[in-house]
């Protein structure tokens, strides 16, 4: 990672309850201010800490705002699959990661890594600052829990693009380049390997352990349960951490912390997590609701950016998007009779616009980015328990309560083990679809990658399974090794 000189992008005003943002995670104003004025009192050092939720959408890594968790690292992780179709051959918005042509000079290789790396650094500076901040202990270390929370959440994202997964060798392949302490001079760590992909994982649930020890159970408001990180949150993305680990057992220790043991489905510690009614309202009502466990905001004050956003990259000019990329009715999953005609996420998110298929989901620049919801948690548990157990009532009633929430008419009963699997992991491509998951669950299980259009078939073993290290990082670090193939 380049040296970052140790300035603070502060976002003053931050989650201010006033009239106009009502409490969400914009800036009224920002400014630079150096590290020795950042943590000098109470108000900037919850300036500080809020303003890891702006560096996580994508901070300004060469010019490039926005560019990370705000939505191109999900469009990337789902076109790299086969449910979207290229429709406008530009190389800005993510071509060569769709047809997997990228090398380790392509700008979304470069720009995934700095900005990932850049918010790592913002939060280190953070986490540093925070020992001598003028807040009490308690304050402290629910801060730094908040900051770990985001770390984590950082770490897993680059570790499943940038390196092979877990169940390639147990963990041993060269994983990520791990830093703890804020880098604060040019050069200062510029030589430092790669950690393995397990001693990634052991960071990321390090974090997670001390999150869900020390973050708060609830913020009091709907909407600061969504924006800001508490228990549940760090409980929810271990049920995510341990799937990719394939480490089953987990997933369900994890899961059962904040899921009842019979229907209807919620957690009854902190949040209140539970499926929202109609999924409608997930993505249409601000996305504030009991089933959106974490997510990023946005307003026309705070906008994405161009060619950032989950809107334009999946709907098409006529109502305001790029339509960069369609549905792909023929491999796809909105061409599997599995998703039937009367399920509420067809005929709610599935439009023909101009002759082709396209995913609304997202119908404006300001909608929430969803990073973790809860039909997700289900789904992970329910995965876990299926692989743990096999065919296994509990399994099947959290799938079932997925699926009929957006089609009461199916009720869906798998006979056997991997007939239950594959309906959970059908039921996943369908759920989730667009929110960054479609790559990541074909990786984690070492599935072949499908062809799509004119974009082959990526076996396991192909060196395009996983991305490049950026040529920025091979420069500036000697010590750090390229992965295989490239």
């Amino acid at each position: 990672m380049k040296a970052i000189k140790l300035f603070l992008f502060i976002a003053l005003g931050v989650f201010t309850q006033t009239s106009c943002v009502k409490g969400r995670l914009e800036p009224e104003s920002e400014v630079f201010i150096d590290d020795a004025a950042a943590f000098s009192t109470p108000e900037r050092t919850l300036s500080a800490v809020q303003g890891l939720y702006a560096g996580i959408k994508g901070p300004f890594y060469s010019g490039a705002s926005n560019q990370f968790l705000a939505g191109r690292y999900l469009v990337f992780q789902d076109v790299r699959g086969e449910e979207f179709l290229n429709e406008t051959n530009n190389g800005v918005t993510g071509l060569q990661t769709w047809n997997f042509s990228v090398q380790s000079a392509t700008n979304e290789v470069e720009y995934t890594w700095g900005n990932g790396y850049q918010a790592i650094n913002r939060i280190n500076v953070v986490l540093k600052g925070l020992e001598t901040a003028p807040v009490s202990q308690q304050l402290r270390t629910e801060y730094s829990a908040e900051a770990r929370f985001l770390r984590a959440i950082v770490y897993h994202s680059l570790v499943t693009l940038y390196a092979r997964p877990y169940w390639d060798d147990n963990g041993a392949k060269p994983g990520l380049v791990i830093y703890t302490e804020p880098q604060t001079t040019p050069g200062g760590q510029n030589s430092r390997a790669r950690s393995t992909v397990a001693e990634v994982y052991n960071l990321i649930l390090s974090d997670l352990n001390f999150a869900e020890a020390n973050l708060p159970a609830t913020y009091g408001t709907a909407q600061a349960n969504v924006l800001r990180a508490h228990k549940n949150s760090a409980i929810a993305l271990k049920t995510r951490v341990h799937l990719h680990m394939q480490r089953y057992a987990d997933v369900i220790t994890e899961g059962n912390k904040i899921v009842s043991t019979t229907e209807p489905f919620r957690a009854t510690t902190g949040v209140q997590h539970m499926l929202e009614a109609d999924i409608l309202n997930v993505f249409r009502s601000g996305g504030n609701t009991p089933e959106n466990i974490f997510s990023l905001s946005f307003s026309t004050q705070n906008l994405p950016g161009t060619q950032n956003s989950l809107h334009q990259y999946y709907s098409p000019g006529s109502t305001g998007g790029n339509g960069d990329y369609s549905l792909n009715t023929t491999t796809g999953i909105v061409a599997d009779p599995g998703w039937t005609a009367t399920d509420r996420r067809r005929t709610a998110f599935v439009e023909v616009i101009g002759g082709k298929t396209w995913l609304r989901k997202w119908t404006s620049n300001t909608d929430n980015v969803p990073l973790i919801r809860y039909s997700e948690v289900l789904l992970n548990l329910a995965e876990a328990l299926a692989r743990q157990n096999g065919v296994n009532a509990r399994a099947i009633a959290l799938l079932n309560a997925v699926r009929k929430r957006s089609d009461p008419t199916v009720t869906l009963t798998p006979a056997t083990q991997q007939a239950l699997i594959d309906a959970i992991l059908l039921e996943r491509r369908i759920e989730l679809l667009g929110e960054g998951f479609r790559s990541r669950d074909l990786t984690r299980l070492g599935l072949t990658i499908p062809a799509k259009g004119a974009a082959p078939t990526v076996a396991p073993t192909a060196a395009q399974y996983i991305w490049p290290i950026p040529v920025s990082e091979l420069l500036a670090n000697k010590a750090v090794v390229q992965n295989a193939g490239y």
